[in-house]
């Protein structure tokens, strides 16, 4: 196995499940359910000044809740506050670190008000990832990470490429189940209700 290209592995891994798993998934997704708020307390992405949480991140018209250190136990989260994340703490910081991508972090990035935003935000975000973790070829991916990483500094690219990939895998797939609670719950006791 000494002549395996692992760049198109961990690449095709993500996105076989992009594709097939989380993506269409995605599709049609409302605001109604993007900013939807199954339990009392959640965290989200809501409209500057609004927030209850210690920080509220964001340089637009809409902030992310959080808190340092987060509280134990975690805050359940939004589909937009899990989009957020995605977007901008798995996808956006690595992008600028490691591929070109404009400077970003949690404080300075302008967050979707809307779902339909939110998704264009994340295709282009991942867009972004895959391009560069191909740029990468074989070589990129035995380099270290360096300081953008922290206390990883020293790990390959290719253990980041993996850690990013069961981050998306993660993340999206709770998206997918929110939704799917939000159809058999919230609009079903809607429907019900009319």
């Amino acid at each position: 196995m000494t002549d395996q290209t692992w760049n198109p592995l961990l690449r095709e891994q993500l996105a076989w499940q992009w594709t097939n798993q989380l993506r269409d998934r995605l599709d049609g997704l409302t605001d109604d359910e993007y900013f939807w708020e199954p339990v009392p307390g959640c965290w989200s992405v809501r409209p500057r000044g609004t927030g209850a949480t210690p920080v509220q991140a964001g340089s637009g018209a809409m902030t992310i809740d959080f808190a340092m250190p987060e509280p134990d136990p975690p805050p359940f989260t939004t589909i937009a506050w899990r989009l957020g994340h995605v977007i901008v703490g798995v996808l956006a910081v690595r992008n600028a670190a490691h591929f070109g991508r404009a400077p970003t972090d949690y404080q300075s990035f302008e967050y979707a008000p809307t779902a339909a935003a939110a998704l264009a935000q994340l295709d282009t975000e991942y867009a972004t990832w895959l391009a560069g973790v191909e740029s990468l070829g074989e070589t990129g991916l035995a380099r270290p990470c360096g300081e953008a990483e922290g206390p990883h500094a020293e790990r390959p690219l290719a253990a980041l490429v993996l850690h990013i990939n069961r981050e998306l895998i993660h993340h999206l797939a709770e998206v997918c189940l929110l939704r799917d609670l939000h159809l058999h719950t919230y609009q079903q006791t809607r429907r019900e209700a009319s």
